[in-house]
């Protein structure tokens, strides 16, 4: 077995990316080689792997946040373009959907990207989004890799504990290669 290097300046873009790292690393290095600190994981892991591969720095992407005024929400209204999650949206989906309302990510992407659609219909996918993920269906992001490992190993090994889960996970991003649920990871537990 590999271990997993230090992540640092020597490294190749190569052996990096055949490893797993934190999200607090990347930052880590990013501000220790004065590189933009700033954006999701997967950008940050782009950005780190370009400066290793060839010196250049990619700038942060600049995202600009909407200022389209939400006016009064009903079922009835449509959905903003630009949609930002606000403390108004929040009350009018608790008034429809009940305490148990969250902006999940599912949720949120589906509202940035139906705009034009209404407020009956989000109610909707609310509900349709919340059911997938009780059964299991819904998709995980790619930067999740974590959670995507945990719902597969459970998926597979009904009767293991999470401590048994998190040992496997644990094996597997010490390794080179891509961090998915494998049932030779299983060796960990031996």
């Amino acid at each position: 077995m590999t271990e997993r290097p230090k992540l640092n300046i020597e490294l190749d873009e190569k052996t990096f990316r055949s490893f797993y790292y934190l999200k607090s690393e990347l930052l880590g290095f990013c501000r220790e080689n004065n590189l933009p600190a700033t954006g999701g994981k997967i950008e940050l892991t782009d950005r780190v792997a370009c400066f290793l591969k060839t010196g250049t720095v990619i700038p942060a992407s600049k995202k600009t946040k909407s200022t389209t005024s939400v006016g009064v929400i009903s079922e009835a209204a449509e959905i903003e373009t630009g949609f930002v999650c606000t403390e108004k949206h929040r009350a009018f989906f608790i008034s429809k959907i009940g305490k148990s309302f969250k902006f999940n990510v599912a949720f949120q992407k589906w509202l940035k990207s139906n705009a034009g659609k209404t407020y009956r219909d989000a109610i909707t996918a609310y509900h349709q989004i919340s059911e997938e993920k009780k059964t299991g269906k819904a998709l995980i992001d790619k930067q999740f890799e974590y959670n995507t490992y945990i719902r597969d190993f459970f998926a597979d090994n009904k009767g293991l504990s999470i401590d048994a889960a998190i040992s496997c996970w644990k094996h597997k991003k010490s390794m080179p290669g891509h961090n998915r649920y494998e049932k030779s990871d299983l060796a960990a537990l031996s």
